[in-house]
């Protein structure tokens, strides 16, 4: 058992209905402390009066408070504890009559959810949104409760945060470990037990395998899903799917429910680019937001469930396509290739470059490309900066938000609202430590070791301006992840694979185009990011995916109807 100490917080603050949430709530004391209060006075006090260090995960709230208006009272206390989430759970008596007041809040991010207060025992609906909250909260606490993977460095370095932001993503979040610490002593100790000798940081325990000195990211995906040399794909299988975004694992949901055999290949973690975003809040079907972490996660174990294999952290070197009269291409990975009777790219996008060198040397220790959503603890009470006018960069800035002092969002553009879904302008808007800066690019940086400072320029009057920061996050637009297509398959200008009617003229069949999300090489399809003339929103993504699968099955059955 946990020490109170040790325990998190949820903060009920329940001036008339204590006694009605008094049952549900028993069933969280076990691992968290519950406290309860009666006005939004003495939560102030409370908070203040916490322990350093002692952590706040929920804070819940009747609609109600005889001292302050609620969502008055979740801004002030938040100003104490960042990171918590908020609940307003109301009285059937109230719940309609204060619904539509509290609405607006609910839209601008003031709070994460308005529930019917339980009315008696195992209200799972309650209780499944309370876990929610509490599940997404622990994934970002700087020492989870729970780590499957473990990581011992002096210095948080590129190499270390590159680490940890793949087990993030790959929904293990690993700490990393002094090896001073009692913790990272006896790792440190169990190594050198069998390799003698000062140890080769950053040192890294998966899965209560041995403790292995590690120099790059795909050693970590090796040790936990296998190394390229034990792929086990002998025969010709129906789907290679090149890319675990939205849109890959959508096919390959889809194409193991309906029977394919169905292999993912993807070079870093599962999820792509949306796998980064810290919460995804208009996405169908997930009213409280979902982290693209978890959402990915989520779909790989559907897929998986259906038989689909992955391998994670692997290379795609090449496609060498198939003939009229071998139509089977092949796919060449790190380790052996694959042969397929269909293949599905939806490898996505990269952020571009910066193009700042003093920047890109300090890409790990300070500077990210992407939210890098686990270095957020190391920028608490500090200052920081995303760049970016997406939806990624939104997503990014309200994440980082809960940890740093101040967050300042650059962008090329007079406004935000010209690239940024409206629920975070608005949102972005009513977050007090965040600040947009419009006609403003950054054009240097430095530091000792790790970023300090960034250089700034006013586009509208060429002033440069020095800022002392400890975070840089940039989210700069995106380019294709496909210079391993052979030339037959045809790009644009910008490299995004062509598919349907965006095909040359050439290439149509009597006048008729491919189907949408077909490319010029029959068997292969594009879908997601990677394709030109996309939507680029992880919903649009997800239905190409799927919709990719139709398109196999008629391609196979053209296959075996020739053969």
């Amino acid at each position: 058992m946990s020490t109170e100490q040790d325990r998190p917080l949820i903060v009920v603050c329940a001036p008339d209905h204590a006694a009605d949430l008094a049952l549900p709530l028993r069933r969280y004391q076990g691992e968290y402390d519950v406290r309860v209060t009666d006005s939004s006075a003495a939560t102030m006090a409370l908070l203040r009066g916490l322990a350093p260090g002692q952590q706040v995960a929920l804070l819940v709230a009747e609609p109600d408070l005889p001292d302050e208006h609620v969502l008055r009272a979740f801004h002030q206390w938040r100003t104490l504890v960042p990171t918590a989430r908020r609940l307003v759970t109301a009285h059937t008596s109230r719940f309609r009559l204060r619904a539509d007041d509290l609405r607006g809040g609910l839209a601008t991010g003031k709070y994460d959810a308005y529930l019917l207060m339980p009315q008696g025992v195992r209200d799972e609906e309650w209780h499944g949104a309370v876990t929610e909250m509490l599940s997404e909260w622990g994934s970002h606490v700087d020492n989870p409760a729970t780590a499957s993977i473990q990581v011992v460095s002096p210095r948080l370095d590129a190499l270390t945060s590159a680490i940890r932001d793949f087990c993030y993503q790959m929904g293990m979040p690993a700490p990393v470990l002094d090896p001073d610490s009692p913790e990272g002593a006896a790792l440190v100790a169990e190594h050198r037990a069998a390799h003698p000798g000062a140890p080769a940081y950053p040192l890294v325990r998966a899965l209560g395998r041995p403790t292995m000195a590690v120099t790059s990211v795909g050693e970590v995906a090796a040790s936990v899903y296998g190394a390229p040399d034990e792929l086990d794909v002998e025969s010709e299988v129906d789907l290679v799917v090149v890319g675990s975004g939205p849109a890959g694992l959508a096919a390959a949901v889809y194409g193991s429910s309906e029977g394919l055999s169905t292999v993912v290949l993807e070079t870093g973690a599962v999820g792509g680019q949306a796998g980064t975003s810290s919460m995804i809040r208009n996405y169908l079907g997930f009213p409280r937001g979902v982290s693209g972490m978890r959402l990915a996660q989520r779909a790989r174990n559907q897929a998986l469930r259906f038989g689909t294999r992955f391998y994670t952290g692997w290379p795609v070197l090449g496609l060498t396509t198939g003939t009229p009269g071998s139509p089977g291409h092949t796919v060449h990975t790190g380790a052996r290739p694959i042969r397929a009777r269909s293949v599905a790219v939806a490898t996505g996008v990269a952020y571009r470059r910066l193009g700042v060198q003093a920047l890109e040397d300090l890409v790990g220790v300070g500077v990210h490309y992407g939210a890098a959503v686990s270095a957020a603890h190391e920028c608490a009470g500090q200052d920081v900066v995303v760049v970016g006018g997406g939806n990624s960069a939104g997503q990014a800035a309200l994440h980082l938000a809960r940890f740093a002092r101040s967050v300042t969002v650059l962008v090329r553009r007079r406004s935000i609202a010209e690239t940024m879904s409206d629920y975070l302008v608005r949102e972005l808007h009513f977050t007090p430590r965040v600040t947009v800066r419009p006609c403003a690019q950054v054009v240097d940086g430095g530091g000792d070791e790790r970023l300090r400072w960034i250089a700034v320029r006013d586009l509208e009057t060429g002033a440069v301006e020095r800022r002392e920061v400890a975070g840089l996050f940039l989210l700069l637009g995106a380019d294709p992840q496909c210079d391993w297509l052979p030339d037959e398959v045809c790009r644009d200008e910008r490299g995004f694979v062509l598919t349907g009617r965006d095909l040359p003229r050439r290439l149509w069949t009597d006048g008729v185009p491919p189907p949408d999300l077909a490319t010029a090489v029959p068997g292969v399809f594009a879908a997601g990011d990677v394709r030109a003339g996309s939507m680029k929103r992880v919903a649009a993504a997800s239905g190409e995916g799927a919709s990719v699968v139709p398109l196999v099955h008629a391609h196979l059955a053209e296959l075996d109807r020739r053969g």
